[in-house]
């Protein structure tokens, strides 16, 4: 492997020679499956390829000026011995490759498993994702996979030094995305960036209710097309409407702002704004109800079939050995079935658990989400604006750092019963 700071190479492994017309077929250490977009069919290719390469590579003592420049380019032309799954050409590049490593070693998580998280089986499509480009989750709905434009891919680079300052001297322990891997994959000429991110909400409870809040109340309803969907996404103004509130212990409450505080510093200090408050809830009674639904359901399913056991035809499932490892939340699997709302702290680190005797009982997630928006001319353009269109006392989304971490941190201390 050429070192992290290589700007580029052709993988000349994978690149047939024109003289014969013998075909070269290369050994796979991860087998790869098929997936329905070209795209993630590259992507898991390549994060196989890149973490078989980096498992090779020693951990540095320290990470250097230069990790935090540094990518990895992998070029593939005339690819023969997976072409089913594989466009005949593509490229791969990883960013930063000895940061994330680093990163993901703050957070948590071991490269093994999250290699099988992201590229056993292909991410889940998020049909939110549809406007903004691929928004993915990984099958084990552990990760969240994000496409993002070259210039958030330019601005990922402005504050990731400061970012993991900021991650060592919290100790993992924040509010903020935990940011995992960055790629760009080209096919046919197109680039996608993809930005890999531990998922926020569980990857068992399912969320009942979902927020985007940004301590804003203009324009900040969700529209009657949003609502009807099965999961909507609501806003400040519906969250205010629906006189919804958050029932947590003080201490959980005090724990939360503590995060809370040194994420928004670290915002304004960054010049960051425009952020939001993503909240899930989940709602433990009605969880219990839809189990029991589910269960009477397969029942009566498997008495009317028993022979449909041949799914393995689409390859998108494989079993795994009992030696390889399962992915990012993997060992839960031999652990004895929770208890309803129950949660593994380790895996659902977003996740609280509502205060002894709240109305209802609940599983709230909260994390900051769009933290890839700097206060540039853009923004200062559409201040000045909203400000002509509402006035100045209005409380317009775009408004400087300092004030709108300000308005941010006193609506979230509102949220709170």
């Amino acid at each position: 492997m050429s070192s992290p700071s290589a700007s580029s190479g052709s993988l000349n492994t994978l690149t047939p020679t024109r003289k014969t017309k013998k075909k070269h077929f290369v050994q796979q250490k991860v087998e790869v499956f098929r997936a329905s977009h070209p795209v993630l069919s590259v992507l898991m290719w390549g994060v196989n390829h890149s973490m078989n390469d980096l498992s090779q590579v020693p951990v540095p003592v320290m990470l250097l000026p230069d990790d935090f420049k540094a990518s990895i380019k992998i070029k593939v032309t005339n690819h023969l011995f997976n072409k089913e799954n594989l466009p005949g050409q593509f490229k791969f590049k990883e960013y930063c490759p000895q940061v994330f490593r680093n990163l993901r070693e703050r957070f948590g998580i071991e490269d093994q498993d999250y290699q099988v998280s992201l590229a056993r089986s292909p991410p889940v499509k998020d049909e939110e994702g549809q406007a903004m480009g691929l928004l993915l989750t990984s099958y084990d709905r552990t990760l969240v996979v994000k496409e993002i434009s070259s210039e958030e891919v330019e601005e990922m680079h402005n504050i990731l030094s400061e970012y993991h300052q900021h991650i060592v001297t919290c100790h993992g322990i924040t509010l903020l995305p935990q940011f995992l891997a960055m790629y760009r994959v080209t096919v046919e000429n197109e680039d996608t960036y993809l930005l890999v991110m531990r998922n926020m909400f569980s990857h068992k409870l399912h969320v009942h209710r979902k927020y985007d809040l940004k301590g804003s109340l203009v324009s900040r309803e969700a529209s009657f097309k949003e609502k009807v969907k099965e999961l909507p996404t609501y806003k400040d103004v519906d969250f205010r409407n629906n006189m919804q509130k958050i029932y947590v212990s003080d201490e959980e409450k005090q724990r939360v702002m503590d995060k809370l505080n040194r994420d928004i510093e670290f915002l304004v200090r960054m010049k960051i704004m425009d952020y939001s408050l993503l909240l899930g809830i989940h709602d433990v009674e009605r969880a219990e109800r839809e189990e029991e639904e589910e269960e009477e359901e397969e029942e009566m399913e498997m008495e009317s079939s028993c022979e449909e056991e041949e799914e393995d035809e689409n390859g998108l499932v494989p079993a795994p050995s009992s030696s390889s490892p399962d992915g990012i939340a993997g060992y839960m699997n031999s652990f004895k079935p929770m208890v309803p709302g129950e949660f593994d702290p380790y895996v659902d680190v977003y996740a609280i658990q509502c205060a002894v005797g709240a109305p209802q009982r609940e599983v709230y997630f909260m994390g900051l989400i769009d933290v890839l928006t700097q206060y540039d001319t853009k923004k200062k353009a559409a201040h000045a604006a909203k400000t002509v269109k509402h006035g100045t006392g209005a409380e317009i989304s775009t408004v400087h750092p300092e004030q709108y971490a300000k308005r941010f941190r006193e609506f979230i201390t509102k949220i709170f019963a």
